[in-house]
């Protein structure tokens, strides 16, 4: 998508982009320092009802919280989602107070420790253990406390997804319990433990329609395959989430329609058939907030060095490795950038739009096309900032201040 779509999605006034209604330069002076991250609610809950309207009504979503635990948008989400994913104690805390049911809240990730496993136990959410050693300091802890634990399985399918961003699934992994050991841990286990379900998610940031499809219909196999080992009826069916978004002009959009039609059979079908008593979920994290959100920098210097223009900025990858290309990008490709103050501007020179940092790896733009009179104190504008953006970033990186994040 380019950057004028991406201008037209936010809307305009009087030729300055528009975030959460406000003319950007108003919202820049309340905020009153640059750098910043802005969500926009409306469109967050645009993106929701995107979502329910598209999506089989049985579908339960989850909003995986990694993406942006920010506490305004998690306590705006828990009021529009079903359930929230977690991967830490500090995020089941925050998920926690948003005044969402203990166990609507899902506990995913390695290396929990035996006192992060012990709080979840405790609280009543549903641990999703990533290996044996997982699994039996649950059963601890549930004994410990006299308690029954919530858990699920996460299992590692025999089966990769090809064209994700980060495979999360087949071959060798960190994440799940490999789906050909699952048979003998829950002969050795189940018996000890109540087992809810399984959690299968094979990749993550995914813009292929057919692929995401296909791993659904291959996940609800295995799943129906591991089912009949469980002593009990499978109550909790994760099938992950992994739909991408586009961040480069050569990226085109996920058509949720078909994997929704895809998802609607299996549900009507196999689903409906062999687990009747459990609810399908989807987990999706970037989808729901990532094009939701933008990062605003203010041009501190323009120089031009050996025929080569450089607008510098007062941000950097330090906010935001992602956009850098510094976030697992084979290939770098420039996030879409404009002048804000100036979105409706036609672009009239490249530059390039280098942060703060002392290393060459901080360029959040390559040979942009900007106005050519672009300048000291002109606000950029990068899109594609509502997922995996302050957070996933190296803020403490030479020192700089950390930006501010408001939800408007």
């Amino acid at each position: 998508m380019s950057p004028h779509e991406h201008v037209t999605a936010f809307g305009t006034i009087d030729g300055e982009l528009r975030v959460g209604g406000m003319p950007l330069s108003r919202l820049a002076a309340r905020v009153g320092s640059t750098p910043f991250f802005a969500y926009d609610r409306g469109a967050l809950d645009a993106r929701v009802d995107l979502l329910r309207a598209v999506l089989p009504e049985r579908i339960e979503l989850s909003y995986a919280m990694k993406a942006n635990p920010m506490p305004a948008v998690v306590q705006h989400l828990a009021t529009r989602v079903d359930r929230i994913d977690v991967a830490s104690a500090g995020e089941m805390h925050h998920a926690l107070d948003t005044g969402i049911r203990a166990d609507r809240v899902s506990f995913a990730g390695p290396g929990k420790t035996p006192a992060e496993i012990s709080q979840a136990v405790a609280a009543g959410i549903i641990v999703e253990v990533e290996s044996t050693t997982e699994l039996r300091r649950v059963i601890a802890a549930g004994d410990e406390l006299g308690l029954s634990p919530q858990v699920a399985m996460r299992v590692n399918p025999d089966f990769a997804v090809k064209g994700s961003g980060m495979r999360m699934g087949g071959g060798p992994q960190q994440f799940g319990i490999d789906a050909e050991q699952v048979p003998e841990v829950l002969a050795e286990l189940a018996g000890s433990i109540d087992i809810l379900g399984f959690h299968v998610f094979a990749g993550s940031q995914n813009l292929n329609a057919e692929i995401i499809a296909e791993a659904q219909t291959r996940t609800v196999d295995l799943v129906t395959e591991l089912a009949e080992l469980l002593p009990t009826s499978l109550r909790y069916l994760n099938l992950g989430g992994g739909f991408g978004i586009p961040y480069t002009e050569r990226d085109r959009p996920l058509e949720l329609e078909r994997v929704a039609e895809n998802l609607g059979r299996l549900i009507d079908g196999p689903i409906a058939a062999r687990f009747p008593e459990a609810s399908p979920v989807i987990e999706l994290g970037r989808f729901i907030v990532g094009e939701c959100g933008v990062y605003v920098t203010r041009v501190v210097d323009r120089k031009v060095s050996r025929g080569r223009t450089f607008l510098v900025v007062d941000g950097g990858m330090h906010h935001q490795l992602a956009a850098s290309g510094n976030f697992g990008q084979a290939i770098r490709r420039n996030y879409p950038l404009i002048v804000g103050t100036r979105a409706a501007d036609a672009g009239g020179e490249g530059v390039s739009v280098v942060g703060c940092l002392c290393t060459p790896l901080d360029l959040l733009g390559d040979d942009v096309e900007l106005p050519a009179d672009a300048d000291i104190d002109d606000l950029i504008v990068i899109f594609q900032q509502g997922a995996y953006g302050l957070t996933a970033s190296p803020t403490a990186f030479l020192g700089h201040p950390a930006p501010a994040e408001v939800l408007v």
